[in-house]
């Protein structure tokens, strides 16, 4: 006897009433309990935002000391610990101790017999293949930094980079000199452009005076603008002289830009 393909059974699912359901419909949510969640998530995240950066600064922080105070500390000839004088090591020794070494370096150097050795040193230092190129760019890094040099790192540029109106801020690390200024007709400037969020790696570009626009901001405001990716904006010193959007050399346009708010 033929018979036709078999269905397979259907089974009816029973109904479960859930946490949210008594007769089967979702319940409506309290009007109460909804303000009372957007206020809390609003204060946990205030608070994230006012602790967050305070615990990372102080772990940051312990952890530099720390560190530093172990490498300085062990420096220390093991007769002189203080664990052999005084029974115990005082927290943040090796921190002082450094730099009282180094304020103490300072003095001596500023002297004649300081400056003499000094040369001495540098003397050796440049004699050394593998040690000398690392010196020498050290030696200039802090110059320009931190040094007598440092003034020619005070001056925050705008260029156009890496495309024209496109803008990216730089530090005027000094005037072009040599071959590649001899070859130019106009006068060039040495222009360090800085990465985001890590301003210690860039580009070096050698850009014509007349198509940079100085800017009134410090270098130290110009660093933070560019470590927190433009979410930083320094205070403009002074309206009067603020330029209206155009290239360098160009005039200005007659009508004053309408700025505009980027959707959301």
């Amino acid at each position: 006897m033929a018979t036709g393909p078999k269905r397979p059974y259907s089974v009816a699912r029973p109904f479960l009433l859930t946490p949210h359901t008594r007769t089967g419909t979702p319940m409506k949510k309290s009007p109460l309990l909804r303000l009372l969640r957007q206020k809390l998530k609003t204060a946990f995240l205030a608070g994230i935002l006012v602790t967050g950066p305070i615990v990372l600064t102080v772990m940051v922080v312990q952890w530099f000391v720390l560190h530093i105070d172990n490498i300085l500390y062990n420096l220390l000839p093991t007769p002189l610990h203080p664990e052999t004088i005084i029974g115990f090591r005082p927290p943040g020794l090796g921190l002082v101790l450094g730099l009282v070494a180094i304020l103490l370096i300072g003095v001596f150097t500023a002297n004649y017999l300081g400056q003499r050795l000094l040369r001495l040193v540098e003397m050796v230092l440049y004699r050394i293949p593998l040690v000398r190129p690392i010196y020498a760019l050290l030696k200039q890094v802090t110059d320009t930094t931190i040094g007598k040099d440092r003034k020619g790192f005070r001056r925050v540029v705008l260029v156009e980079y890496p495309r024209r109106e496109i803008w990216s801020i730089g530090f005027v690390t000094g005037v072009t000199e040599g071959e590649v200024q001899d070859k130019t007709a106009q006068r060039v400037l040495n222009i360090f452009i800085p990465t985001t969020p890590n301003p210690t790696s860039g580009f070096l570009l050698m850009v014509p005076e007349k198509d940079t626009i100085a800017l009134s901001m410090s270098v130290d405001d110009a660093f933070k603008l560019i470590i927190s990716g433009g979410m930083f904006t320094p205070a403009v010193k002074g309206r009067e002289g603020r330029r209206p959007p155009g290239r360098p050399g160009e005039p200005p346009p007659s009508t004053p830009a309408v700025e505009q708010e980027i959707p959301s």
